[in-house]
Order: C-alpha cells, then structure tokens, then sequence
C-alpha cells in the first residue's frame, strides 16, 4: 500500500510541475516582444520569464535598466522606495515590459542590460529618473538614450521629485557602493 501511495505522489508531483511549466509558458509573453516579469529586485534590476528553443523551456533571466542608478535597498527609506516606485510601473503595466538592447547586452555580473518600454509605450528607464527615483547612469557604449534621461533628470531636480526633495537622497548609489562593497 505504501508504495503504491509513494508512486502515486510521485506521478501527481510530475503532473503538478508540467502544468506549472506549462502555465508560465502561456505567460512569459503578452504579444511578440513583451515578456513576463516575475520579480522586481530593486529599483533598477528585474527578473523576467522568456520562452527558450533550449532543453529548458523556460528560461529566467536578471535585467539592469541601461543608463539609470536607482539607490541600493541599504540606502534607506529611498533604496524600498526605488523598488516600490518601478513594482507600480510594472503592475501598471500589466507585469509585461518590452526588452530593448543598446551595444553592449551584459554587464560583469551577467545581468542582460536594457530599455525597458510598458504596454502604453513608455519608457520605464525614463520614468524611474523622470519621477525621482533614478539618477541618469550612463555606461558607453550604452547611451542611445542618454540625451533623454539627461532631461528627465532635469525635470526632477527642477520640480525636487523624490531624491532631489528637501528630505531627499544624501548620496548618490555609486558613492555608498564604494563604501559597501559586494561580498
């Protein structure tokens, strides 16, 4: 009785990852172009589902938007906040997000670098400096779009949005990077 209890789970088990498997695929893309995001890891890093032609079918990658630094999640409050600011641009966007490359397409850390555009044809990148939670982070030979953050920064720190207000950041990511290097 036992083993036949044992082979059964095992069966409802396999069952239950294929149609996992099979649930994810459905979703990991709207429409040609647009992909799923499965987790927002800071206010400028994502995790997003693409189909694969692989022996995975389901392949899970980590993005860095070009071109923006959002400040790390030890920058407190404004590290969350960051976070909290790109979740409700991509829950506005239906967790769907078109991926846009520029030269070069990772950094050291392996993480695909790109332009992240929302179902209505916003750019996310800009948005995130545009209200306040980004500073313009340029890289070459990334900088397709650097005129355009340039100005969304403009914007922010003319009308002191989110890290340019009174209470705003007192650092910028780059500088507290230094001082708190990764392990």
């Amino acid at each position: 009785m036992r083993f036949y209890y044992t082979k059964l789970m095992t069966k409802f088990k396999n069952l239950a990852r294929f149609v996992l498997i099979l649930f994810l695929l459905s979703c990991t893309q709207k429409e040609p172009d647009f992909y799923k995001v499965t987790e927002i890891n800071d206010g400028d890093t994502i995790t997003v589902a693409f189909k694969s032609k692989g022996i995975f079918p389901l392949q899970i990658e980590k993005i860095r938007l070009i071109g923006i630094d959002a400040p790390e999640l030890g920058q407190k409050p404004w590290g969350q906040k960051a976070k909290k600011h790109l979740k409700k641009l991509i829950e506005e966007s239906g967790y769907y997000v078109k991926i846009e490359f520029d030269i070069q397409q990772r950094d050291k850390y392996g993480r695909l670098l790109a332009y992240l555009w929302d179902t209505k044809g916003r750019m996310i990148n800009y948005m995130m400096v545009k209200d306040g939670y980004a500073f313009v982070y340029t890289i070459p030979p990334n900088v397709k779009y650097a005129d355009k953050l340039l100005e969304a920064q403009k914007i922010a720190r003319q009308e002191q949005k989110g890290i340019w207000s009174n209470k705003g950041l007192k650092e910028k990511p780059s500088n507290w990077r230094k001082k708190h290097p990764r392990n």
